[in-house]
């Protein structure tokens, strides 16, 4: 065990990737490692392990054993837990013994029984499409389960997941392994980008990034270079833009139907279907250089350059067109957050600016006095957005019945707040005294009055997917509410709930 009074360590990600290194006091708590990761990719969630011993928030540095060198294993969790609630109708909780539990809808995922003896330790990561998830081993095998269809069963390409995989990334109906050597291997529905042999030569070696949309992805190569597959439509073809994507290209955004790809001078592609955000041609003359962010949300995209200017593409009545607001727009852009029909932008001042659909979020005017200054996230649902500020107050603005209204709970939400968090329709908001406030479309998880008294303390996170919300408590143990058939009701695995959770 660590006995010095400072620790050095290094936060490697599966790839080999140094997130963050340095020295740390003995005295300290991991949540300053946690901290320092996430500073690294902004509302992702993460695991952290020390071998195939779990890291949790509340773990001593002092326990730490240094024997076992100082590389802590950084794996990120497939969705972010403060922007937009994750695909499908299923939860999966990887505790801290590797083991798995699952629950919610049966056809979405949650009945893991086909392959349990396999999840009974060293699951390190999960990832979700519509209908079912990739589990990654320690040992870098993989276990699918789930919809077959949807990418459930990886029968087909089995032996190519034995080792090796330090990544999955899922589409709506598919799913892409990255392997230590950059290779990629694909299963799921073969027309949206399961079947991946027309560009197999291609995926041999040396993917770095794998991207994916409703039905095809798109996969970075260490060289610049872009290999697209799936359904042409959607972007699984890009060879309109090919002579674009040789090289340099740094990171590829993909939502709905279209893909945009940042290059490393600053400039963006775009492919897929034209009317959700795959023609850019429009502001192709402020694509040219300076990006350095790009949010897309259904049927647009929002591009941050490096002074803070924002551009915007795509279906106008879904956030493409920013017109109206352009003289808000023209530098000090630090985050863009999305629901399905509207943008909002919050500045380094703090400051925030919305367009859209007026009714989801676009128009926040009624709201416009308390978005001035002090906002340090933006959460939104499908219809709504909810605004964490400084002082840990919360402001909303949106439909009223879907999470726009907070005002039955507002008493609550004015200081305290740490995290909010959202389903389709409602949201979740965790308070530093680990007590949970919700509000939105009871159905979806807006109303949490049947599991109150186990919400009142030592909550620490909220994870929402499409219609319930799980809670994870100081002691590893979780809470759930929502839909009852989509995993807000967690009685079935309840006994495998008690401690050590991370909930996927």
């Amino acid at each position: 065990m660590a006995a010095s009074s400072e620790i050095y360590l290094e936060l490697v990600e599966l790839s080999g990737h140094v997130v963050a290194k340095g020295a740390w006091s003995a005295t300290l708590r991991a949540d300053c490692l946690y901290q320092s990761a996430h500073l690294a990719k902004p509302g992702r969630r993460c695991r952290l392990l020390q071998g195939t011993w779990e890291i949790t928030p509340f773990t001593p540095l002092a326990a730490l054993d240094l024997s076992l060198g100082t590389c802590i294993q950084v794996v990120w969790l497939s969705s972010s837990a403060t922007d937009t609630p994750s695909r499908g109708h299923a939860f999966v909780a990887i505790k801290a013994n590797g083991s798995v539990a699952t629950w919610g809808d049966a056809g979405d995922g949650s009945d893991s029984s086909e392959v349990a003896p396999l999840l009974t330790e060293g699951v390190v990561q999960i990832c979700g499409n519509q209908r079912a998830f990739a589990a990654i081993k320690a040992n870098g095998s993989v276990v699918t389960w789930g919809d077959a269809g949807y990418g459930g069963s990886s029968s087909e390409v089995a032996p190519l997941l034995t080792e090796g995989v330090v990544q999955v990334c899922g589409a709506k109906l598919a799913f892409a392994a990255i392997k230590a050597n950059g290779g990629v291997v694909t299963w799921g529905d073969a027309g949206c980008g399961g079947n991946s042999s027309e560009v197999a030569p291609l995926l041999t070696e040396g993917v770095v990034q794998v991207c994916g949309n409703d039905a095809a992805f798109a996969a970075v190569k260490a060289n610049g270079s872009v290999v697209t597959w799936g359904d042409a439509g959607h972007g699984g073809s890009s060879s309109e833009v090919a002579p674009l994507l040789t090289e340099g290209v740094v990171q590829v955004c993909g939502k709905d139907s279209a893909f945009a790809a940042i290059k490393a001078n600053g400039s963006v592609v775009t492919w897929g279907d034209a009317a959700y955000g795959g023609n850019s041609l429009e502001v192709a003359a402020l694509l040219t250089e300076g990006v350095v962010q790009v949010c897309g949300k259904d049927s647009a995209f929002a591009a941050i350059k490096a002074k803070g200017s924002v551009v915007t593409w795509g279906d106008a009545a879904y956030g493409g067109n920013s017109s109206e607001v352009a003289e808000l727009l023209t530098e000090g852009v630090v985050q863009i957050s999305g629901t399905n029909f509207a943008f909002a932008a919050m500045k380094a001042n703090g400051s925030v600016v919305t367009w859209g659909d007026a009714g989801y979020g676009g128009n926040s005017s009624e709201v416009a006095a308390f978005l001035t200054e002090g906002v340090v996230q933006i959460c939104g649902t499908q219809l709504a957005f909810a605004a964490m500020k400084a002082n840990g107050s919360v402001v909303t603005w949106g439909d009223a019945a879907y999470g726009g209204n907070s005002s039955e709970g507002a008493a609550l939400l004015t200081e305290g707040v740490v995290q909010v968090c959202g389903t389709q329709l409602a949201f979740a908001a965790v308070k530093a005294n680990g007590s949970v406030v919700t509000w939105g479309d009871a159905a979806y998880g807006g109303n949490s009055s049947e599991v109150a008294p186990l919400l009142k303390e030592d909550v620490v996170q909220v994870c929402g997917k499409e219609s319930a919300f799980a809670a994870i408590k100081a002691n590893g143990s979780v809470v759930t509410w929502g839909d009852a058939d989509d995993g807000g009701n967690s009685s079935e695995v309840a006994a495998l709930l008690t401690e050590g959770v991370q909930v996927c």
